[in-house]
């Protein structure tokens, strides 16, 4: 879920899931936080890992993970070697790695 799913430049989102240990040991899980600019100026890679967070679960046990998606988190140099937030969709993708990607959402950024 997103707190808004489209934000200024210069604003912020909250990005929530819900991780659960299905399994019946208790385990170490490191969620990870992983950001595609769709379409940009300049070129930019896949995807960019952003954040991650490891958290310890007992079985059967879920926990509540929040990521925020500030502009520190979309900014990018652009041609003129500017720090900038470009406007458009960004994938937020969230994952056990880079190949174990389990949730993704687009979030709309405007001027």
């Amino acid at each position: 879920k997103f707190d808004q799913e489209s934000i200024s430049g210069g604003d912020s989102t909250l990005v929530s899931f819900t991780l659960k240990n299905t399994g019946a040991r208790e385990g170490d899980e490191v969620v990870q936080l992983y950001i595609r600019d769709l379409l940009s100026s300049v070129a930019r890679p896949v995807m960019e890992l952003k954040g991650f967070k490891r958290v310890h679960l007992l079985p059967g046990e879920s926990i509540q993970i929040s990521f925020s998606i500030t502009p520190e988190l979309l900014r990018m140099l652009n041609k003129n070697q500017e720090a900038i937030v470009e406007p458009g969709d960004f994938r937020i993708m969230i994952g056990a790695s880079s190949r174990d990607i389990r949730l993704k959402k687009t979030l709309t950024v405007y001027p």
